[in-house]
């Protein structure tokens, strides 16, 4: 709804030390350096850096994961491949015993020899069963060796990729904190040239109202919100001291016509 005269004339009331044209021209300033450290801040969160860098580093996340889950798989036929290994020579060991003990003419009687033969027999057979065990585990090994020297080479390259897309990241940071920097120690100077009454109003409303506290009035519009201001209150509006302290009835910012002279006509 526009603003009544009684409207009007509380919002004036309200601030005791009305600035001058000046004052308001120095907010205008100042709120396009506030808009100019948005942008800086923006495209610090929005570096193309910044998203290489996420890319990298869950890419490298996952190929160690892949390394680690490779690298258990081979730990456990390297551990099984191991074992087959102590089997068969355990058994290689008791049928040289055997044998040797055959040889040697103390294996006793015919039916101790024939014992021991039959043994003999059983535990070659039990030998040959592990060595296929074992060949077959060495047959698994020989690709997973492979895939694993494949990840960790792919890791490797990553990290290095991430290190340096890091680099790159906090360069491109730093040029915008230096630039950023800059306009921040323009937008202090300023900050303080604009009385204070003004400035707590400015900052409360740019709080409230994503960082635009303070608009032109262009063409009879708010270029806050640009919604156009209801006739009315337009004429209001620009037949208003150049003192004033006015505020759009749509978006409650400041509203600035200073150095604006179409809209004062």
């Amino acid at each position: 709804m526009p603003t009544s005269d009684s409207d009007l004339s509380r919002t004036e009331a309200s601030e005791p030390d009305q600035p001058t044209i000046s004052q308001l021209s120095l907010l205008l300033e100042l709120q396009e350096e506030d808009l100019a450290l948005d942008r800086l801040d923006y495209r610090r969160r929005e570096l193309a850096e910044r998203g290489a860098v996420a890319e990298l580093g869950a890419r490298l996340t996952e190929l160690r994961a892949r390394v680690a889950e490779a690298q258990d798989q081979r730990d456990k036929l390297a551990t099984q491949q191991l074992t087959l290994d102590q089997r068969s020579e355990a058994v290689g060991a008791r049928i040289a015993a055997i044998e040797q003990r055959l040889r040697s003419g103390r294996a006793g009687s015919y039916r101790d020899e024939q014992a021991m033969g039959e043994e003999a027999e059983s535990l070659s057979h039990q030998r040959r069963e592990v060595e296929d065990q074992e060949l077959e585990v060495m047959e698994a090994l020989e690709p997973l060796d492979a895939e694993l020297a494949s990840l960790q080479d792919a890791a490797s390259s990553a990290a290095e990729e991430l290190a340096l897309a890091r680099e790159q990241l906090q360069l491109a940071t730093a040029a915008i904190d230096l630039e950023a920097e800059t306009v921040r120690a323009a937008r202090d100077q300023l900050a303080e040239r604009v009385a204070p009454e003004l400035s707590a109003s400015y900052e409360r409303l740019r709080a409230k109202l994503g960082g635009i506290g303070a608009a032109h009035l262009v063409g009879g519009a708010c270029s806050g919100c640009h919604l156009q201001i209801p006739a009315g209150e337009l004429h209001r509006l620009r037949h208003a001291t150049p003192d004033s302290v006015v505020y759009c009835d749509q978006c409650g910012r400041i509203l600035i016509m200073a150095g604006d002279h179409t809209d004062r006509q």
